[in-house]
C-alpha cells in the first residue's frame, strides 16, 4: 500500500505535480498493542512487514511512538516500542483526515 496513492495532488502547471503533506492520525493506546525491545538489525519498515505483512505500513509505527526519531526506520538498540494492530481503524483515520473518505 502507498500512502500516497489517496493523497490529493496539487498542478504546478506544465504536467508538473506535487503531493499534499499528509497528516498523520494520533494512535491511541490499545490492550492488543505489542511491544518489542529493539535488537541490532531490527528496522521499522521490517517489522511492519512481520506484523501487518506490508512494510509500507511502517509508519504507523512510527506515529505510535512519539519519542522515536521520525520518518526513520532505524530505532536505538534497547528502546521499547508499541505496535499497534488495530491497523483497519488507522488507515481508515488516515484517510479521513487527508480528505480521502
Amino acid at each position: 500500500m502507498n500512502r500516497y496513492s489517496k493523497i490529493p495532488q496539487n498542478s504546478i502547471g506544465q504536467g508538473n505535480s506535487y503531493y499534499y503533506s499528509p497528516k498523520y492520525p494520533s494512535i491511541p493506546f490499545s490492550s492488543t498493542d505489542l511491544y518489542f525491545i529493539m535488537q541490532e538489525g531490527d528496522r521499522l519498515d521490517l517489522l511492519a512487514n512481520q506484523i501487518y505483512g506490508d512494510p509500507s505500513l511502517w509508519w504507523i509505527i512510527s506515529c505510535a511512538n512519539p519519542n522515536l526519531p521520525q520518518n526513520s526506520f532505524y530505532v536505538p538498540i534497547g528502546t521499547q516500542i508499541r505496535v499497534p494492530l488495530d491497523v483497519t481503524n488507522i488507515l481508515l483515520k488516515f484517510d479521513q483526515i487527508n480528505g480521502v473518505v
